[in-house]
Formats: C-alpha cells, sequence, structure tokens
C-alpha cells in the first residue's frame, strides 16, 4: 500500500473553481468555476485544454454524462448548459429555475438530468424527449444538491434547510428526511451500492446513513470547518472530503476512522471527485487550481473491481419502491469510533505537498502545464419557439425542434447536439443567439491564460459576501410576495364589503354611506397591515 501522490495540477481559471467531473473513460477532467467558464482538462501530455465560455455569472456544479458525450453546467446565471467536449464547443442551454443551479446530476443511462436551485426546488429533464418531467417542491430553503441513485430510482437532495430528503422517482414522494443537522447540508453522495449515503455540512461533520433502516451508521467530527464536498471511491470502502480548512480528507469506512489528510490547497477545498475506475482523485478550491491525484491505497485494480460490480447490477424492472442493495458487501465499519478523534491520531497519515515543486512534477503534467488552454468560443444550438403548452406552465420546459431526433446519444453520431433545439418560453426574446458562430467574450479563439492569481482569502470572502446577498434578497422576494397576497386578499374583501353594500342600498340602506364608510375602513385597515408587515 502507499500513499496518494500528487500527480499533476492546472491552472487557469480566474476565481474559485467550485466543481469537478471525471469523463468516464479518465482521460478528460471538467471543472466549473466562479469565473462563469467551464473548463475541460485533457491528460494526454501535450494536449491543449479546453475553456467554454458561455454563462453570464458563476458556475456551481458540472457534470459528465455516463455516455461521456456531454458535459452539463449549471450556473447563478439560473441556466443549464449541455456542452459537447470537443474543440468546437457547441451547446445549447435552457433556463432551468427561477434562482442559481446549485447541482446537476445524469442518470446513469445519460437519458435524464437532475438539476436543484436556491429556488428551493429539484427538476427532472428528459434529453430523450427533449422537455421538463416533474419538479419536487418539499425543501424549505435552498437545495445545494441532488443526486441520482446508480439505477435512478431514487434521488438524494440535501439543503440549507438542515435536511437531507430521499425521494422515490416513480412516486415522486418523499420517503424520509434526515434531519439530525445542526448546519446546513452542502454535499450529498449515493455509495456505489446506492443503499448508503454520505453528506457534508457546514456544521463541520461527515454522516453516513443506511437508507434501509433510515439509522446514522458512522458519524465522523474530523474537519474543523464547513465541508463542502464529499464523494466515494467506486470500491465503496472509501470517503473523500473537502473542506474549508484547506485540507481534503480520505475515511476508511471498513474501519470507521481517517486514512489520510491531505494538504496542498491554499485557502478553501471546495470540491473532490474520484475517477470512474477510482485509481485517481481530484480536488479544487479558491485557490483556483485544480490537482489530481494518483490514489495508491492498494494493489488491486479499480477498473476490474468496478466492472466486476457492474455485471451483478439487478435488472431494472424490479420493484421500484424497494430499496434494492445492488451487490453485497461487506458492513460499513462502526462509526463509534469515529466520534473520538484522539484515539485514531495513530492512523492518520498526512500527506503533504508543495504544489509546482520539484517532487510532484512530472513530465506528463509540466508539458500539459506548458500548453496555452482553448477558448472555446459559443457555438450554441438554435432555438425555437415551438409550442410549450403541453408542460407545466410554472416550468421552463426542454421542447425539441421540428425534426431533432428522439435520441440524442448515438455512438455514430458525436456531434449529439448539432440538431438539437431547446426552447424556453422565457427566454425566446431574442437573448439568444440563433447564429452558430457568435462569439462570447473577446473575438480570439485563442487566449493565453495567466496564472495569475488574486488572494484566496478574498476569492472565499467575496463568495461569502456574494452568498449572503442572495439570501438577503431571496428574503426580501419573498417579503415582497407576502405583502403582494395581504393587498389580495384587502381589494378581495372590499370587493365582498362593496356587494354587501350595494344590496343594502337596494333595500332602502343608504350604499353611499356604507360603501364610504367600509372604504375609509378598509384603506386604514390596509395602511396599517402593510406599515405593520414592513416593521417587522
Amino acid at each position: 500500500m502507499e500513499d496518494p501522490s500528487l500527480d499533476r495540477h492546472f491552472k487557469g481559471h480566474r476565481d474559485a473553481v467550485t466543481s469537478l467531473d471525471f469523463s468516464p473513460n479518465t482521460k478528460q477532467l471538467a471543472s466549473g468555476s466562479l469565473d462563469s467558464c467551464l473548463m475541460v482538462w485533457n491528460f494526454k501530455p501535450q494536449t491543449r485544454a479546453y475553456r467554454y465560455v458561455g454563462h453570464k455569472d458563476g458556475i456551481l456544479s458540472v457534470c459528465f454524462a455516463p455516455s461521456g458525450e456531454l458535459v452539463a453546467s449549471g450556473s447563478r446565471d439560473k441556466t443549464v448548459r449541455l456542452w459537447v467536449p470537443g474543440a468546437k464547443g457547441e451547446s445549447t442551454v435552457f433556463t432551468a429555475h427561477t434562482a442559481s443551479v446549485r447541482s446537476v446530476d445524469f442518470s446513469s443511462d445519460s437519458k435524464y438530468i437532475l438539476t436543484s436551485s436556491d429556488d428551493k426546488t429539484i427538476k427532472i429533464w428528459s434529453l430523450g424527449r427533449q422537455k421538463f418531467q416533474f419538479s419536487l417542491n418539499q425543501h424549505s430553503n435552498w437545495v445545494r444538491c441532488a443526486k441520482f441513485s446508480d439505477d435512478a430510482r431514487l434521488i438524494v437532495s440535501a439543503s440549507d434547510d438542515k435536511t437531507i430528503k430521499l425521494w422515490d422517482r416513480n412516486s415522486k414522494e418523499c420517503v424520509h428526511t434526515f434531519s439530525e443537522y445542526s448546519g446546513y447540508v452542502n454535499s450529498v453522495a449515493f455509495h456505489p451500492s446506492s443503499t448508503f449515503i454520505a453528506a457534508g455540512s457546514t456544521d463541520s461533520t461527515v454522516k453516513i446513513w443506511d437508507i434501509r433502516t433510515n439509522k446514522l451508521i458512522q458519524h465522523y467530527t474530523s474537519h474543523t470547518q464547513a465541508i463542502n464536498s464529499v464523494s466515494f471511491h467506486p470500491c465503496g470502502n472509501y470517503l473523500l472530503t473537502a473542506s474549508n480548512d484547506s485540507t481534503l480528507k480520505v475515511f476508511d469506512l471498513l474501519e470507521g476512522k481517517i486514512f489520510y489528510t491531505l494538504h496542498g490547497h491554499q485557502g478553501s477545498a471546495l470540491a473532490v471527485a474520484f475517477s470512474k475506475g477510482g485509481d485517481y482523485f481530484a480536488s479544487a478550491g479558491a485557490d483556483e487550481q485544480v490537482m489530481v491525484w494518483k490514489t495508491n491505497f492498494d494493489q488491486v485494480s479499480y477498473q476490474d473491481l468496478v466492472d466486476s460490480r457492474s455485471q451483478r447490477l439487478p435488472n431494472s424492472a424490479q420493484n421500484s419502491n424497494q430499496i434494492v442493495n445492488t451487490y453485497q458487501r461487506n458492513s460499513l465499519g462502526n462509526g463509534s469510533n469515529s466520534n473520538n478523534n484522539n484515539n485514531n491520531n495513530n492512523n492518520i497519515i498526512h500527506a503533504r505537498t508543495s504544489v509546482g515543486s520539484a517532487s510532484v512534477s512530472s513530465s506528463s503534467s509540466s508539458s500539459q502545464r506548458d500548453q496555452s488552454p482553448i477558448t472555446i468560443p459559443l457555438n450554441e444550438s438554435n432555438l425555437n419557439d415551438s409550442d410549450s403548452s403541453e408542460l407545466d406552465p410554472t416550468a421552463a420546459a426542454l421542447i425539441s425542434a421540428t425534426n431533432a431526433p428522439r435520441h440524442i446519444y448515438n455512438q455514430n453520431r458525436p456531434k449529439a447536439l448539432k440538431n438539437l433545439a431547446f426552447t424556453n418560453p422565457s427566454v425566446s426574446n431574442g437573448n439568444s443567439s440563433n447564429s452558430s458562430d457568435k462569439s462570447i467574450g473577446t473575438g480570439s479563439i485563442l487566449k493565453r491564460l495567466t496564472n495569475d492569481s488574486d488572494s484566496s482569502k478574498s476569492s472565499s470572502q467575496l463568495s461569502n459576501i456574494s452568498n449572503t446577498l442572495e439570501h438577503i434578497v431571496q428574503q426580501l422576494d419573498i417579503l415582497t410576495q407576502t405583502v403582494s397576497v395581504m393587498e389580495q386578499r384587502l381589494t378581495f374583501t372590499e370587493n365582498k364589503l362593496k356587494d354587501i353594500s350595494d344590496s343594502n342600498g337596494t333595500n332602502g340602506t343608504p350604499s353611499s354611506i356604507v360603501k364610504n364608510g367600509s372604504s375609509n375602513k378598509l384603506s386604514k385597515m390596509g395602511s396599517s397591515m402593510t406599515s405593520s408587515i414592513y416593521k417587522n
């Protein structure tokens, strides 16, 4: 067994890097940043990275489709973009939510996209039918993260309402709520078996739940600050976390203890992800850097292990109301030992690295850093004005073009988005270009990215301030809506009283007196209620 080692690191983003995901073949790594750019890093030596420009605000989540043909990105600009990860930068865009899109995730068959947002909703979109499917609406605050289970029959979501919710996709019902948190839940992930979930919270804890019994089975308090991201190793025995305390931690779930603590980022560590084979993992943070590590935990072939597991997956036609353990593994270790960190200090291996030093540089990584990333101009699919009346009018719809193909995932057609059009009634006012050659940003296709970065602390502070302001704006919106509802009720009451006064006037009652009196009273009542609302 060897310690994890830094294989390479990438610099190209100009703001904090918020999300990471490996391609299925581990030949590319996608990263999203608050600089509004998506970057796809190619691991092949002498190959430049791709920098995609299109979002109008920071990117909060990125995800490769299991087919490898698409990358999805969710942004603060309320949109989701689907990119073909090649040199042309083809993409299509749709407005998915009424607030920032916090997470995006593909189903295992690459046919559906799951999104979550600050508008408190979770939405499922069909790529095959190219339209909105349904939404889940029981959270009472921002939904930070939402993930499909491996068979896509379950959905787990984490929210600022300090809960985790487990949903049955077929019935669209919440089957359980985990509420034992004292802070916001930033990240959640399914175990590869789909029978456990892990979550990281602003209360600095990592908790693992058995969703068959809805019981907490492991609880770690090793981080000293908020946890931003969690990721299971494909074999299911290890959990990787990233925290505002600048560290990455690897937990051995069979032993129920910390396995490694890794130092490398300056400032908050914001995102982590294992490769699909498990032999690499990546991390990113407020220091604008992306690091790729070799796992080196043991000598087994992770890809062989994953392949052998995938052959034993159950038939998807099994009863969707049952939570099925897709393969039998050794039980996870008892988490009670993890609560006492002092007893585990002798088992913690601190792997400290100096980023960019000769000790972690390799010929492949250094040659990759010498290449300037290619900035891809926005090559956006045409948006048409197809009728969206069949969809929920409150949801942004994905609608196919007249001759758009039914299935866009075809190995014989790698340019999957060429004939695909997405339409949203709320954005079909000319804001989206009909020209496939439209370039966002500077006119030059090739740009040399500077390695100069601002202070990581200032980036983190700006991010925190921005999040706080967004929260304040949301609360003001709620207050405005409340006032609007009260005004509507007052108007309704006044109309009722008017009808009564007219009726009384017909029976000999002086209608003008009744009307004027009630109007004055309502006016005073409305002023009083409105002022009290604003005072509160």
